[in-house]
Formats: structure tokens, sequence, C-alpha cells
């Protein structure tokens, strides 16, 4: 197994009505890993969580598609080169990919996502605010949808079932009730992982841990 050390992370930021972390079930049995680096970081953005023992069983996410359902996604670091970072539906059983961060994007490119019938229009803005450009994406399930990242070491899932092991670590928020970090180990999982390679932070969406059953209550926030 290669270890390749990326190590970029990517904030992202969604704007939705906030809901409950504590309906939420912690993953059992926890995923051990090396989690200094990620608590290290953490401590920093959102004080108090605990990455060894706070991980939610949280890996489809669903918004409401009352009116316009909208959210905004923004690069904090650059994504390593080779990587990209999107959404794809959860139920499928081979699932399309969405892309949203293409290979290269660096800090400050933001991208809104709008979900309306069925569709997905991603608008992409670099780090000035410059419209870059719009990708549209049709059948993606805004009731049940997955992030995903692709590079050198491999295409990885929010859900377990699609990968060897556990891939994607999830955590509620103690700063914000209702934000979700959401990290990402980009090289196959071992023991020693840090799931520090890639990480998002999703502001006041809901997930669920297998099924559509739980609904956010979507809230407009771009300029």
């Amino acid at each position: 197994m290669k270890n390749w050390v990326l190590r970029s992370l990517v904030i992202a930021s969604a704007m939705f009505i906030a809901s409950s972390a504590s309906a939420l079930p912690l993953r059992s049995p926890q995923v051990p890993f090396n989690g200094g680096p990620l608590q290290a970081y953490l401590n920093v953005v959102d004080s108090g969580i605990n990455v060894g023992a706070n991980q939610l069983d949280a890996q489809v996410w669903s918004v409401s598609i009352t009116g316009n359902t909208d959210f905004t996604l923004m690069l904090k670091t650059p994504i390593a080169q080779g990587n990209s970072v999107g959404v794809y539906n959860g139920p499928a059983a081979v699932p399309a990919l969405f892309q949203v961060f293409p290979p290269g994007s660096v800090p400050g490119w933001f991208a809104t996502l709008h979900f309306s019938g069925g569709n997905l229009v991603v608008s992409m803005f670099d780090q000035n605010s410059l419209f870059v450009g719009q990708n549209f994406y049709a059948g993606v399930n805004p009731n049940s949808f997955g992030f995903y990242t692709l590079g050198p070491c491999g295409l990885w899932f929010s859900q377990d079932f699609r990968n060897p092991n556990p891939q994607v670590l999830a955590y509620a928020s103690n700063d914000l009730i209702g934000d979700y970090w959401i990290c990402f180990e980009e090289c196959q999982y071992n023991p020693a992982s840090t799931f520090d390679g890639v990480v998002i932070n999703v502001q006041s969406v809901r997930p669920t841990p297998a099924a559509n059953s739980t609904w956010g209550k979507v809230k407009g926030l771009y300029r």
C-alpha cells in the first residue's frame, strides 16, 4: 500500500436551518486512527471535539426540496494536485460522480450548489468572487447524497460499504449546533491514517446514517 500524504484541507460552508446533533448516533465501534493532526486542527477551528470518541454514523445527507435548495462550499486551502471533490447519489448501485471542485482549485474558491427538480447546478467562483464556470447535473437526489474525493490514492465515498474500510469520519460542531465536519482519509485506510487530507465544514445540513428519513429546511445564503 502506498502511503501518500496529501496535506490539502478543504473547508466547505453550506447554510441550512440548524438541526439537533443529539439525534445522530455515534459510530459503533469508533474508527481507530492517528488522530493527532486532525485533533490539532479541530482544536483551532471548533473547540471540544474528541476525534477518537465523537465520530458520528452519518454517511448520506439530505436537504429540503421546498422552494429553492441552495448551499455554498468554500475552499480554505488548495485541493492537492490530482484530487477532486464532489457529490453522488447515495442509493445508486454504481454512483455517477458530480464534481464540485476540480483538481488544482485554490484557496478562496467557492461553489454554489442549487438543487431543483432533481437537478443540480454548480456555479464556481474564484478567490476574488469572479465567476469561473458552471456545471449542470441531471438526476441528483437532494434527499440522499454523499460526498466523495477522487485522486491518485483512489476514489472514496462517505458511505462505508462502498470502500474496503471506512474512509470518512463525521463530527458534530460544538461551537455551532447543526454544523458538521466531514473528514476524508485520501489514501486507503490503515491505523496510521490521519483523516485530515480533505476536511469539509458543512453548516446546518442534516445527515442520516442509512436512509433519507431526515430532512433539513434550507436557508439561502448567497448575495
